[in-house]
């Protein structure tokens, strides 16, 4: 059978096509778990200030509600094909509200947290439900892309609104009211799946897979581990070596527990079609390039040069807002251009943005400096993200959308959760060795490069940021730790460029002369 969208599918049960409750049930979900995942990163300033998290431990607020989207994504598109994907909306709405409150009460950076990682478990559940939610009602292939256009577009409206959110309340009342201003979209999601969303399931020939599950999570966990804790505690330590062996070792028994699996948890046959395989690669390596660059803004404007949520929320606004805006010309380019020029034309913009972003220099402050590159990567993302996400679903049989759609969102989602780790540990690294060779040379006075060495071993370069703008005494310190943190974070924005530029050339290169999910690369439906 043919891989083309309007393909049914016996394996799916869904109602009359797909109700405008359906659509509008699916679309706040997605867009509330995007602003949950977007929230920390415009309240990075604040979170310094208040909580004075050292090393990783800022990295660690958005990574604990990242880590539980990348691992348990799978599994929820699997509950969503057993059970149906409408319970899921209202469970993982309800979810997410409670890990907001947990992170509204929060005394210290440990609660906070706990109440990310219970968020995140929430949005596993909203990212590929609601994708697969609405591709089950979809009746045609120009109505299925339009529909993905839209989901891909309310992805990145709530990318641009939760900075708006976080920047306002923050402004106005502290970080806390952004949390809550989360819990009440939440409860309101939850409402409106439970009043109006029509359920849709897929449970021919699957079932329950506790082997590929815990091999999975396992080794994600353990490698993101590593990434995020390698500049902190060594690369080459104990426990970091260790769990990078760990994290190789799970992997390759999940790959081994899935092909002989009954059920598997995901299919390694999708990996044999093409257009998947390299949208695979493109969603991990793409979309950390995005996150990491909107990761190095936030810390620009919030943690280094300590300007107000506010202008984070704008710069946000020109990273997300843009595939709203584009949402009709995306919808028409999905359906008359070639997918590998998309993903091709998208990613060499992003690169432009961030190789642009690396340029400017830490002290300027302006706003208008940042309009032009952050709009390129804005630009770049709307074409990618809905490049990506057609490319591998449009790819298979309508009884593996679920399936699909959950792989895609974990690639996609393991990519943003490495932006953050990756640049952070480039960026702060790199800072460190900066400022300490700075300090060396320096003609300052001997104490003051004690102090200076102290607070940069005890909380790394932003601390000493943080501590010499605050402190009379330490001022002398200040130029040097923000030269340091401006060198650091423009090699991030080169590495997120070059990360997007090589994705270009994957898409490219690998897609010459194939047609995204031909028949010649079409799997069979499991219900065939």
């Amino acid at each position: 059978m043919s891989a083309t969208v309007g393909t049914s599918s016996a394996t799916t049960t869904t109602g009359p096509g797909l109700t405008a409750g359906t659509l509008v049930a699916g679309l706040l979900a997605v867009c509330l778990a995007q602003i949950g995942l977007a929230i920390p990163a415009t309240l990075n300033g604040l979170f310094q200030t208040d909580l004075h998290p050292a090393g990783s431990q800022l990295t660690w607020i958005s990574d604990a509600f990242l880590l539980p989207v990348a691992v348990l994504e799978l599994t929820f598109g699997l509950l969503g094909d057993l059970f149906g994907r409408k319970r899921l909306l209202v469970g993982g709405a309800c979810l997410l509200a409670v890990g907001e409150l947990v992170s509204t009460t929060s005394s210290g950076i440990h609660q906070l947290w706990v109440g990310q990682a219970l968020a995140g478990l929430g949005a596993a559940a909203l990212f590929p439900t609601s994708l697969a939610l609405l591709a089950a009602g979809t009746t045609s292939p120009a109505q299925r892309a339009r529909v993905i256009a839209t989901w891909a577009a309310l992805l990145s409206t709530g990318g641009f609104l939760a900075p708006l959110l976080g920047g306002i309340t923050a402004t106005y009342g502290s970080w806390r009211w952004s949390f809550i201003v989360v819990t009440v979209i939440a409860a309101l999601s939850a409402a409106v799946s439970a009043a109006f969303a029509t359920d849709s399931r897929a449970p021919e020939g699957r079932s329950l897979d506790p082997a590929g599950q815990l091999t999975i999570g396992l080794g994600l966990f353990a490698l993101l581990y590593a990434i995020i804790q390698g500049p902190e505690d060594g690369w080459g330590s104990p426990p970091i070596v260790t769990a990078f062996v760990l994290a190789a070792v799970f992997v390759a028994v999940f790959v081994f527990a899935e092909r002989r699996a009954r059920s598997p948890l995901l299919r390694l046959e999708l990996f044999r079609n093409r257009a998947f395989a390299v949208a695979s690669v493109v969603a991990v390596v793409g979309m950390f390039a995005f996150l990491g660059t909107a990761y190095a803004v936030s810390i620009r404007l919030g943690a280094i040069q300590d300007q107000r949520p506010m202008r984070t929320g704008l710069a946000f606004l020109l990273l997300n807002g843009v595939a709203l805006v584009m949402l009709p010309v995306t919808e028409r380019l999905l359906r008359t251009v070639t997918p590998r020029l998309l993903l091709a034309a998208g990613l060499v913009l992003m690169a432009a943005g961030d190789y642009w972003a690396a340029t400017l220099h830490i002290t300027d402050r302006s706003f208008l400096s940042l309009i032009v590159p952050l709009g390129l990567v804005g630009l770049g993302f709307a074409v990618t993200v809905s490049s990506i996400t057609a490319t591998a679903v449009n790819t298979v049989p309508l009884g593996l959308a679920g399936m699909a759609s959950a792989a895609t969102n974990l690639l996609r989602d393991f990519g943003f959760t490495l932006g953050p780790a990756i640049i952070g540990a480039v960026a702060l690294s790199r800072a460190a060795d900066g400022f300490s060779g700075a300090l060396h040379s320096s003609e300052l006075p001997a104490p003051l490069k004690g102090a200076g060495g102290a607070i940069l071993h005890q909380g790394g370069p932003l601390a000493v940021n943080g501590a010499s703008a605050a402190d009379p005494h330490l001022a002398r310190l200040h130029p040097m730790a923000l030269d340091a943190l401006g060198h650091g974070y423009a090699v991030g924005f080169v590495v997120c460029g070059c990360a997007a530029l090589f994705s270009a050339v994957l898409a490219v290169v690998a897609l010459r002369g194939r047609s995204a999910g031909g028949p010649e690369e079409a799997l069979p439906d499991p219900a065939l």
